[in-house]
């Protein structure tokens, strides 16, 4: 596969060039995209991997409800207007641009982020006031753009996103270890049916990737969407309130043919961190190569047609 991050190293400069090209037609530029990110040729019409269903979905789902729920800002309106409200993240304040944030009244820890995503670029987090870093504050936040348009992976969810804004939230971490990462539970469900968790461990140091099927056995040496992590060297223990968490994806993800559903748990106090449509915006790989395959069985795309 084209090593394009080598060719292009800088991600601002990627993003414009595919801004650019946005005139492109969705199915042509995802076809490319695909291309170059997997060397595999994207079959479009009759996708049967997982990642080319992900192509498919973002080039034909079309519930306008997406928009919402990906918007990290109104995403707490959604689970409140579903009964859910009390797994949302505890919220600071949501702003339309850096200047509204009174550096004075932020507390020792927080998260900021973008309510628009785009991955740990758009997430700063700060684990005391006094390290505050403001120049990369800066640098990340003071320049919102007016209108996302486009994403650059074609990621139809976000188009709907007016205006991105600026999300504060308060730092979730374990009172009984307060310096490590947490772990990320992600739920990958199908029409409703939690199917696997991706379990994700020490993502700061020597990120560690790990799928568990609904009954808590891990699939030992399956790892997905980033090659570099390695699987656990232990088996985890199944968390704290683990069929509140298959009942919380389960309501979540009822409305759609598929969508991954990402939870924290401390100690058994459970969080929804987002919900994710695209992961990897459909172009990560899977260990073993075959897990692309099964997890492309399970997705319904009758939808729409080609």
């Amino acid at each position: 596969m084209l090593n394009y991050k080598r060719i292009i190293p800088s991600r601002q400069v990627r993003i414009f060039i595919l801004y650019i090209l946005s005139w492109i037609p969705d199915t042509w530029m995802v076809r490319l995209q695909y291309k170059i990110h997997t060397g595999r040729t994207l079959n479009l019409k009759h996708p049967e991997r997982f990642t080319e269903k992900l192509q498919h979905y973002k080039c034909f789902f079309r519930n306008p409800i997406l928009a919402q729920i990906v918007d990290k800002a109104s995403l707490r309106s959604y689970l409140e207007a579903n009964g859910l409200g009390e797994y949302s993240v505890p919220l600071i304040g949501v702003y339309d641009s850096l200047a509204e944030i009174d550096p004075n009244l932020l507390p020792s820890q927080f998260v900021l982020k973008t309510s628009s995503g785009g991955g740990s670029t758009e997430v700063y987090v700060c684990r005391h006031f006094n390290n505050v870093a403001w120049d990369e504050i800066n640098r990340r936040f003071s320049h919102l753009p007016k209108k996302l348009g486009k994403s650059p992976g074609r990621e139809w969810a976000y188009y709907g996103i007016d205006k991105p804004r600026l999300v504060l939230e308060e730092l979730l971490y374990d009172p009984c270890h307060p310096k490590a990462d947490l772990m990320d539970y992600k739920f990958f469900c199908f029409g409703g049916i939690p199917r696997f968790c991706q379990v994700i461990t020490n993502r700061s140091v020597n990120e560690h990737i790990d799928f568990y099927d609904v009954n808590w056995h891990r699939l030992k040496g399956f790892i997905g969407l980033n090659t570099k992590a390695t699987n656990s060297p232990i088996e985890l223990s199944r968390p704290m309130h683990y069929e509140e968490m298959l009942n919380l994806a389960t309501k979540l993800s009822r409305p759609f043919p598929f969508v991954r559903v990402d939870l924290y748990n401390i100690a058994g106090k459970i969080y929804v961190g987002e919900l994710t449509f695209y992961p990897a915006s459909g172009y990560g790989s899977f260990i073993p190569d075959s897990f692309d395959f099964e997890l492309g069985r399970l997705f319904d795309i009758n939808y729409a047609t080609v």
